[in-house]
């Protein structure tokens, strides 16, 4: 049986998206609920798969890595054991923030992260281009970051 989630559930999931060390008490105080039912709640939310795990963001600069690459993969082949064998290989890699598996004109889509443009060239060299299978393989450089949230909306989560 599906758990339904209510208004509570769904004002605690969008704090906890903003900030996952809040404490217990703080919590139960925003969603007007007092701490051990919040707890259970929270602990439920968990069980039941809404929240996959707690993270600390970093600031890509401050850790030495301000270079944002969007690269578009395409696969000489796209059968089910190459596919598998580049997502394998590729979830490797450190520098791989994100990769998605794409209809249109390509077939992946990654997101890397390095310090500077001689790294991105070396991930190039002794990486990417090592890999079989690859056909064609196009990069574009983030100038800048307009937008980047982590916190889902959830306001389709009532709408029933």
């Amino acid at each position: 049986m599906a758990y339904i989630l209510d208004a509570i559930d769904k004002k605690i999931l969008e704090i906890l998206q903003q900030d996952a060390t809040i404490p217990n008490i703080e919590l139960a105080e925003k969603v007007c609920l007092s701490p051990s039912p919040c707890s259970r709640r929270v602990k439920n939310l968990h069980e039941q798969g809404f929240i996959k795990r707690a993270v600390t963001l970093l600031e890509p600069e401050k850790v030495g890595l301000p270079v944002s690459v969007f690269i578009q993969v395409t696969l000489n082949h796209q059968v089910k054991k190459e596919l598998q064998d580049f997502e394998s290989v590729i979830g490797q890699w450190p520098e791989v923030m994100e990769c998605y598996l794409m209809t249109g004109d390509f077939d992946y889509l990654l997101r890397v992260v390095v310090p500077n443009l001689q790294a991105y060239q070396e991930f190039l060299d002794k990486k990417l281009t090592e890999l079989p299978g690859i056909d064609h393989i196009k990069s574009s450089f983030s100038l800048k970051q307009v937008r980047y949230r982590t916190e889902l909306p959830l306001d389709q989560l009532l709408e029933k």
